[in-house]
C-alpha cells in the first residue's frame, strides 16, 4: 500500500529546496541567523495563511501541536514567538517576492487560456486595493489622525486569473505613478478604471503597441473627429473616433475610439475609451466587464487569507505577510487548475485547512475529496506453535 506524507508537505514540494536556497543566498536573507532558517520562517508564514492563524501564538502553537510531523516539513521544531517575530521584522521581504515569481512561472504552465474571447491578445487588468491599518500600531503608515493604510497594486492575468505583478506602497502613492513604471508586452490589452487617467500615458501605451480599455470622465476634453455607424439593437449608442484635447490630464497625440453602450443591469450607459481600432464595440464592452475579475480577486484574498490583520507591526513584517498571502493564492489557483473537481475557492481553503496534516495523496484528494479511504491492513502476528 502506498504511503504519503502530509498534504502540507506535498504543497511545500511545489517549492524546490535547491531553488529556494539559491534565492536565500541571492538576498543574503540568512545573515546573522541563529539556527532559525528562512525555510522554517517560510513554513511558519505559509501555515499562517493556509491554517488561518490569527497571531504568532497560533502559528507557533499550531505547529508545535504537530511536533511529531514537523520533520516532514523540513524543520525540526516549531519556532518561538520572539524568534519568528524577529525574523519577520529583519529578514528581507524581497525573498518572498522572488518566491512568488518562481511559483508564478510554474502556474502559467498549467493555466491555459482562461478568457472567453476570440482574439489572441493577452488580457490584463490593473487595479489597487487599500488595506487599512491601526495608526497607533502601524505608526509608519499613518495618513490621518487615527488611521493608517497601505496600497496593494496588482496586475491580474486573465489566462487562469493569476496575479502577475504586485507592489505594496504607502497610502499616498497614486495609482498612475505605479502604472507608468510597468512594461507590457506589445499586443496586450490592459483594462483599468478612471483612477489611471493620464493622456500622456495613453499615448505611450499606443506607441508601444499596447492596447487599453478604460472608462471616461466627465471633465475630459474630447474632440470628435469621425462618427461611425451604431447598432442600436446591440445597445450601441455612440461610436466615434476622437482626440483627447488639452486639460488637467494632459493632451493626446493619437486618435482613439469612444464607445457608449447601454449595458443590462446598469442605469447609466457605459462610456469607454480604447486605442484598439478594430474590435467590435460589444467586444470592447465585454472586455471592460472582465475587469470585475480583479475586484473579485481582492475580495477573495481578503476573505480567505490573512491580509487584513497582521502578526507583525513593522513595514517589513507586513510585506512578508502580504507576499505570503499572494503565494498562498497562487497555490490555491494551481490546485484549482490541476484538479478535476470543481472547487470553489472558499471550499478549497476551508477543507485544505482541515486536512493540512492528513497523510494522503494530495492529487487524489483534490480530484475526489470525499472518497472513503480503505482501512490500513492489520499487522499479522505470528502464532507460536507448540509441539
Amino acid at each position: 500500500m502506498n504511503r504519503f506524507c502530509s498534504i502540507f508537505n506535498q504543497l511545500l514540494q511545489l517549492f524546490p529546496r535547491d531553488q529556494f536556497q539559491r534565492t536565500v543566498r541571492e538576498h543574503r536573507a540568512e545573515r546573522h541567523a541563529r539556527g532559525f532558517t528562512c525555510w522554517g520562517q517560510f513554513v511558519a508564514m505559509l501555515f499562517c495563511q493556509l491554517g488561518k492563524a490569527h497571531s504568532l501564538r497560533e502559528i507557533c502553537g499550531g505547529l508545535a501541536s504537530c511536533e511529531g510531523k514537523l520533520t516532514h516539513l523540513g524543520i525540526q521544531r516549531a519556532p518561538n514567538r520572539s524568534t519568528l517575530a524577529y525574523a519577520n521584522e529583519h529578514r528581507p521581504w524581497q525573498l518572498y517576492e522572488a518566491i512568488f515569481y518562481h511559483l508564478l512561472e510554474r502556474c502559467r504552465q498549467v493555466s491555459g487560456k482562461g478568457q472567453k474571447f476570440r482574439f489572441k491578445n493577452k488580457l490584463i487588468s490593473i487595479d489597487t486595493t487599500i488595506i487599512e491599518l491601526c495608526a497607533s500600531l502601524f505608526d509608519w503608515s499613518q495618513f490621518v489622525c487615527t488611521k493608517g493604510a497601505v496600497k496593494l497594486h496588482l496586475l491580474l492575468d486573465h489566462d487562469g486569473y493569476l496575479p502577475s505583478f504586485a507592489v505594496v506602497t504607502d497610502r499616498w502613492t497614486s495609482d498612475i505613478e505605479v502604472a507608468r513604471r510597468l512594461q507590457f508586452q506589445p499586443g496586450s490589452i490592459v483594462v483599468f478604471d478612471r483612477g489611471y487617467a493620464d493622456f500622456a500615458w495613453f499615448d505611450r501605451l499606443t506607441e508601444r503597441g499596447v492596447y487599453f480599455v478604460t472608462r471616461t470622465k466627465a471633465d475630459w476634453n474630447i474632440k470628435v473627429k469621425e462618427k461611425r455607424a451604431v447598432r442600436r439593437e446591440l445597445g450601441e449608442r455612440v461610436h466615434a473616433v476622437v482626440r483627447l484635447g488639452r486639460g488637467r490630464h494632459g493632451g493626446g497625440r493619437h486618435l482613439f475610439r469612444l464607445i457608449e453602450l447601454q449595458v443590462e443591469g446598469l442605469d447609466e450607459p457605459l462610456v469607454l475609451l480604447t486605442n484598439h481600432m478594430d474590435l467590435a464595440p460589444r467586444t470592447i464592452g465585454d472586455i471592460f466587464k472582465e475587469r470585475w475579475q480583479i475586484e473579485l480577486f481582492f475580495k477573495a484574498i481578503k476573505q480567505n487569507l490573512r491580509i487584513k490583520t497582521f502578526v507583525g507591526t513593522s513595514a517589513n513584517a507586513l510585506k512578508v505577510q502580504i507576499w505570503t498571502a499572494l503565494i498562498a493564492m497562487l497555490i490555491l489557483r494551481f490546485l484549482q487548475l490541476k484538479s478535476r473537481w470543481k472547487w470553489s475557492l472558499s471550499n478549497l481553503v476551508a477543507l485544505l485547512r482541515m486536512n493540512l496534516f492528513v497523510h494522503r495523496d494530495l492529487w487524489q484528494w483534490l480530484d475526489d475529496p470525499f472518497s472513503v479511504l480503505p482501512p490500513l491492513p492489520q499487522p499479522i502476528q505470528a502464532q507460536l506453535n507448540f509441539h
